[in-house]
């Protein structure tokens, strides 16, 4: 059975997983710390019943939990498997959406991460030979790692791309005939424009295949679109994970709007965040994991923060027990936002703003104004943009359209607003307009 088939069932995938959390469990206590008394109080142990007990019984874990005992246990804390030297990786959380959490690794666990990747790189119809470029700045955050040695397990020629500009990075996609580009959606539309600046002909490049990550993006449909447009002959392919959890999803290869979470490495829930309980079909809520092969620093129904679609209908048209998100991530739980009665989240927005190729970059402001919360989008066009005016008032008929909001548009100067490499961060929150 091959990564792409899957499982021929969900009664053999739900066989999997629960074999494989009793395994766990079996390793954590009594050795792991911070699981071992929290287990203990639900009744739980090795001798786990079904998935259903565990659902039941297992206190969710969240992050403020994790930052909690990194404080008081300094600098790893007490969620940590086996004796500190058999641990041989070291990463740390980007810190974007609050203190960034530390996490060690054995060689066996890594090579669990490591695996899970292969399987991104098989969903996207990467194979050996392949030329990968990385194009990123390659620090502590997990995720250039893993799939940096995802590439040679699979016989791929990985070539990283840190410490170069972007011209750079250009020169050099083109000079080693690189097929495949991984990197942030941002920064794919980023070089893209880069090209465009320095007289960079992107019409015959050879990457066949962008792996994106990091941020929504990819299963936008107007932002892929923007991205294959700048990159001719290439294919954009979402996927997600984070530092704590290592890689979580792939790309389904019959709906590029969907990711499926391997369920054959994760147990994953998703809940309504202010109840905890089960999402109703149809609705979106918070992605809650459990990770069934990183036994060396674990996480039992760990509350993400992610705001996903669940799509329980099995199996999906590729053939696939596992779940499936429609729309990938469509955001952070945290980052939605009230204007005058109206829920707004950054990827809605974004969804709007792509339509427009005129757009090169963005930026949302936030502030308040006689204690209403009042919202600004700042536009920068291309520079060939002819009539920047009127681009004005087409994006804001159209978030106008979309949200029945009043959304002021602003233009700014070309250059003007930042560009990003790693996440990005368009969402300004400001006390005034004046601040």
């Amino acid at each position: 059975m091959t990564a792409l088939q899957g499982h021929p069932d969900r009664a053999s995938l739900t066989a999997l997983q629960i074999a494989s959390l009793r395994s766990l469990l079996g390793a954590l206590i009594p050795n792991n710390r911070f699981y071992t008394p929290r287990l203990s109080a639900a009744g739980l142990d090795a001798s786990i019943p079904d998935l259903e007990t565990f659902r039941a019984r297992m206190p969710f874990t969240r992050k403020q939990d994790l930052v909690a005992d990194q404080s008081a246990h300094p600098p790893y804390g007490t969620n940590l498997t086996y004796p500190l030297e058999r641990y041989t990786r070291f990463h740390q959380t980007s810190g974007t959406t609050g203190t960034p959490l530390r996490w060690l690794d054995t060689p066996e666990s890594w090579d669990a991460l490591v695996d899970t990747w292969v399987e991104v790189y098989r969903a996207s119809g990467v194979t050996p030979g392949d030329c990968i470029f990385f194009a990123f700045s390659f620090g502590p955050f997990l995720g250039f790692w893993t799939a940096f040695d995802a590439g040679q397990r699979l016989g791929c020629l990985c070539i990283p791309g840190g410490g170069m500009s972007s011209t750079a990075r250009l020169r050099t996609i083109l000079d080693n005939h690189v097929s495949v580009l991984c990197c942030t959606p941002t920064y794919a539309l980023r070089l893209g424009e880069v090209a465009a600046e320095e007289g960079i002909s992107l019409a015959s490049n050879p990457v066949r295949r962008i792996l994106v990550a990091g941020e929504p993006g990819a299963s936008i449909p107007a932002t892929r679109a923007r991205i294959e447009a700048l990159w001719p002959g290439a294919t954009l392919y979402d996927h997600h994970g984070m530092t704590e959890t290592g890689p979580v999803s792939i790309p389904c290869p019959a709906r590029p709007d969907v990711l499926h979470v391997l369920e054959s490495r994760f147990l994953p829930e998703v809940i309504v965040p202010a109840t905890g309980c089960p999402v109703p079909a149809g609705e979106s809520g918070e992605l809650v994991l459990t990770t069934l092969h990183r036994t060396a620093s674990p996480l039992l129904r760990y509350r993400t923060g992610d705001l996903v679609r669940p799509c329980y209908s099995a199996p999906c048209a590729c053939g696939r027990y596992d779940l499936a998100l429609e729309g990938g991530i469509l955001g952070r739980v945290d980052n939605m936002v009230i204007v005058r009665g109206v829920n707004l989240h950054p990827t809605a927005v974004e969804s709007v703003v792509r339509q427009f190729p005129e757009v090169a970059e963005f930026r949302v402001e936030l502030y308040r104004e006689r204690s209403m919360q009042e919202i600004k989008l700042h536009i920068e066009p291309v520079p060939e943009c002819r009539d920047p005016e009127g681009l004005v008032s087409q994006v804001e008929k159209a978030l106008r359209a979309a949200f029945n909001l009043r959304f002021p548009v602003e233009l700014v100067p070309p250059g003007t607003l930042p560009r990003f490499e790693l996440k990005a961060r368009r969402w300004i929150y400001r006390e005034s307009e004046d601040a």
